[in-house]
């Protein structure tokens, strides 16, 4: 694993495994998703070790601490030598009491079948769209 001294914050989230493919951590970035001390930043600001970052993704508010900064995808357990996690506990768990009792799967009609891949897509955008709504409460 090659460490570099600079990085762009959408390559280095990206790199260290925290979004599937690097136009996601972009894309999260640009919405004002990924900030540092309140302020959100653009996709070029430039990393440096020690930076407390904080991620909105997929309804929970992860915090991490920049410990290398890399600019390759690598594997995953050399990328968690690159970032602390410091998301605290009860945000992990926040979800926890919504989901208790509601371990039935969705209902679908009886014939509907599966949902094709544009219906999934469908489906999908309206979770991430109904948890981004609970958080601002």
């Amino acid at each position: 694993m090659k460490e570099v001294t600079k990085v762009r914050i959408d390559k280095w989230l990206w790199a260290v495994r925290l979004f599937k493919s690097r136009s996601m951590a972009t894309d999260t970035v640009k919405s004002g998703k990924v900030k540092m001390n309140g302020k959100a930043l653009k996709a070029s600001f430039i990393v440096t070790p020690g930076n407390i970052i904080e991620v909105k993704k997929n309804g929970f508010n992860l915090t991490v601490k920049v410990e290398k900064i890399i600019e390759k995808r690598v594997s995953a357990t050399l990328a968690s030598e690159c970032i602390t996690d410091m998301t605290p506990a009860e945000e992990l768990n926040k979800y926890k009491d919504w989901y208790t009792g509601k371990a039935q799967p969705e209902f679908r009609e009886r014939g509907e079948g599966r949902p094709t891949k544009k219906e999934r897509r469908e489906i999908d955008d309206f979770k991430v769209f109904y948890l981004e709504d609970e958080d601002e409460d």
